[in-house]
């Protein structure tokens, strides 16, 4: 059938890409580094020849220096006041907003007051091979006020020319409850020196300075602004047109025009990233404070794009190691954008030699097991589906995480939630009274934790070959959920109570993975992969505002039939309402109550926004009886969004309130994935033309809905209901 060419050609151009990228890394790897610092120091003699580390310590700051790199770290705070890489300072100085390079979070995480500044590894003990500080923000153990107790680590090591950053968070049982939904390292680099932000192949550019964006337009969010001055002039800078998923974005940073140097923030293992393999979260931009420094960003705990948590019960003792990530910073003696591709190239080479080191052998922490006292998981996936015995899998990503959880009730309720509020029908609609509950936040942490929310333990995940065969290493001894993703593959596979011992090799053998079916295939419009990549805009989705486009690309909505259309041109990447003014109210990430207000308006008769319908046409062969399932993917929706079906003009069902994402107002095409299947009965399916409708019911203009995939299956021995 039409659909299963269109599925074969699509996976064809992600093994396709896929392929690029592996011959882009394996380019970088062999290259030669550009610096020639980076690359010494992959031996012992040259490393040895380099000049020894010192540790120099002031009244308010330690100053870790070794010739190619000198960083300053307050003692008191444990904020990154300095970093200078042979002699250019790289961060922000005496700027309006700057804070160089420190950790923050949004919620109640606060560490303690009591400071310590302590040396862990003195260089002067170890013939200038490593230095290493720690910066303590403990409670008083006598009468704990503060939610944690937090090291801010530093280290560098001898010819390396990169920074060693990590914290050590714990909450010990007693003290204060709290909730997390965004936690960061942050960086505030100098704008005189980086001017060119690269993430990917795709979003590499120089960039507005910070005096255009202050004089920028602001739009719709107030992250984005249109530049009227400067080599962007008539463009739109927004901040999340640079979010990426990192687990496919291994190095990342600002780079120099002039100086032809470049600072870049690597993260050697997933284990410490809430959200798994396809989290998608911010990387670089100009900070929207007045100044619009470039920043970069290592965000473990992202609220963003449906969002990972962290929430910890008064009476709960945890632990997390953040890191070791590295401030890596390489230099170039090409020219021109030649210059931004080397220094990129290296950055990456530079990434996945440090993957190949975790765990680090000079980390010594007991939250920090060292490689002999981790397990590892070995194993094939082998898929198994009678109704499709042609099912093909790429991209196949294989994990554990911790079992699926209801975080612990907070007692501090949810904030501003008013009984007309998204969040509040939401719980009110799929939990009963005296659930436990969510804690604080902008939308509250979610009543359920799965893997792709959780970032208070630790993940490991590996990429399987074309086989199905994976190896997960250095996994820390434990009981996980194992669970398997693939491209071309609706659903998961899930294998629950999997313990991982210490210097545990576990041969799991083969796992039989049969994907869930309701029937045969009747048609399917787009390819199981957690993304809206395939459909209309799909392939640069990361432009502000391609939303405003629907109206023209679709002025009679979406119309698709099966057999004839094409889902690359004639199914949208998000299903966005049609606005019905020009003016759209702007909203911020911590504006709900403005959302909230804008939702009421529209219900009382307002007319900024109308629902959208899309139609999908199809023909039926014969009647049909049994039970009919449609299956509905969603890679991407928003606060209140319920998209209702319509079978040859009856309605058939709705998928009741989706959990928010934003994926649309912050230019994505992934975010939280959720599937919803809408059963009904088979009878109501003509022999002949048939019409299914999609109605997407519109409070504001930010309800858009992204499709991951599409399917209507039917089984005529199945009795409905």
């Amino acid at each position: 059938m039409r659909h299963h060419n269109a599925i074969n050609d699509y996976l064809a151009l992600v093994r396709t890409r896929n392929a690029i990228a592996l011959a882009l890394a394996l380019t970088a790897l062999l290259s030669a580094a550009p610096s020639g610092d980076a690359a010494s120091t992959d031996t012992l003699p040259a490393a040895a020849a380099s000049p020894a580390v010192t540790l120099t310590e002031e009244g308010e700051t330690f100053t870790l220096a070794n010739g190619l790199l000198t960083a300053q770290v307050d003692k008191q705070l444990g904020v990154l006041v300095s970093l200078k890489y042979h002699g250019l300072e790289l961060l922000a100085q005496g700027h309006r907003g700057s804070g160089g390079g420190y950790w923050s979070a949004v919620g109640r995480g606060r560490p303690g007051s009591r400071h310590a500044a302590v040396v862990r590894i003195n260089p002067g003990t170890n013939g200038g091979a490593r230095a290493e500080v720690s910066c303590e923000l403990h409670n008083d153990p006598n009468s704990p006020t503060a939610p944690v107790d937090a090291d801010y680590r530093y280290s560098l090591g001898r010819g390396e020319s990169w920074l060693y950053v990590y914290s050590v968070l714990e909450h010990k049982s007693g003290y204060p409850a709290f909730g997390v939904g965004e936690a960061r390292y942050c960086v505030k680099l100098n704008p005189h020196v980086v001017d060119f932000l690269t993430v990917d192949a795709d979003r590499r550019r120089l960039m507005p300075s910070g005096e255009d964006w202050d004089k920028g337009e602001p739009l719709n969010v107030k992250e984005a602004r249109r530049m009227t001055t400067g080599v962007h002039k008539g463009e739109v800078e927004h901040k999340y047109d640079y979010a990426a998923v990192l687990a496919e974005t291994p190095a990342y940073g600002w780079s120099s025009t002039k100086h032809r140097v470049g600072l870049w923030l690597i993260n050697p293992s997933l284990e410490y990233l809430g959200g798994g393999p396809t989290k998608a979260e911010l990387t670089g931009h100009l900070d929207v404070n007045p100044g619009g420094l470039p920043t970069l960003l290592n965000m473990w705990v992202g609220s963003h794009y449906g969002g990972t948590t962290i929430s910890v019960a008064t009476n709960e003792s945890w632990a997390k190691v953040v890191g070791p990530f590295l401030l890596y910073c390489n230099a170039s003696q090409e020219a021109g954008d030649a210059a931004q591709l080397a220094l990129w190239h290296d950055a990456l080479a530079r990434a996945a030699k440090e993957a190949a080191r975790w765990p680090y052998e000079w980390v010594r922490d007991p939250d920090y097991p060292p490689a002999a006292s981790r397990g590892s998981i070995c194993g094939q996936l082998v898929l198994r589906h009678l109704l499709d015995p042609s099912l093909a899998a790429s991209n196949i990503w294989v994990g554990v995480a911790a079992p699926d959880y209801v975080p612990p009730r907070l007692g501090f309720g949810p904030r501003r939630f008013g009984p007309n509020n998204w969040w509040a029908r939401f719980v009110s609609t799929n939990f009963p009274p005296g659930a436990p509950g969510f804690g604080p936040g902008r939308f509250g942490l979610p009543p359920y934790v799965d893997w792709q929310r959780d970032a208070k333990f630790y993940q490991f995940w590996a990429r399987a070959d074309a086989q199905g065969r994976f190896t997960i290493s250095h996994i820390r001894p434990g009981t996980y959920t194992l669970h398997a993703i693939a491209d071309g593959v609706l659903g998961e596979f899930t294998l629950t109570n999997l313990t991982v011992s210490a210097g545990e090799t576990k041969a799991l053998g083969q796992l039989t993975w049969t994907p869930a079916r309701f029937g045969r295939t009747v048609w399917q419009i787009g390819v199981p992969d957690r993304t809206a990549r395939e459909f209309r805009h799909g392939d640069h989705y990361w432009q502000w505002g391609l939303y405003f486009e629907y109206p023209k690309d679709f002025p009679k909505d979406v119309n698709f039939v099966i057999g004839q259309s094409d889902w690359r041109r004639d199914w949208n990447y998000v299903q966005p309402p049609r606005l019905l003014s020009s003016k759209v109210r702007p909203i911020g990430e911590d504006d709900e109550q403005a959302e909230d207000a804008l939702s009421q308006e529209v219900r009382s008769g307002g007319s900024e926004v109308s629902s959208t319908t899309w139609s999908v046409t199809f023909p039926m062969p014969e009647a049909s009886r049994g039970r009919a399932t449609l299956r509905l993917a969603f890679c991407g929706t928003h606060a209140g969004c319920n998209v209702e079906a319509i079978v040859n003009g009856r309605s058939v069902g709705e998928t009741g309130v989706l959990p928010s994402t934003s994926a649309m107002q912050r230019d994505g095409i992934r975010a939280y994935w959720v599937e919803k299947d809408i059963p009904f009965d088979a009878a109501l399916l003509n022999r002949g033309t048939n019409v299914l409708q999609l109605l997407s019911h519109a409070h504001s203009w930010s309800q858009g809905v992204m499709y991951d995939c599409l399917r209507l299956e039917v089984d005529p021995t199945a009795p409905f209901r």
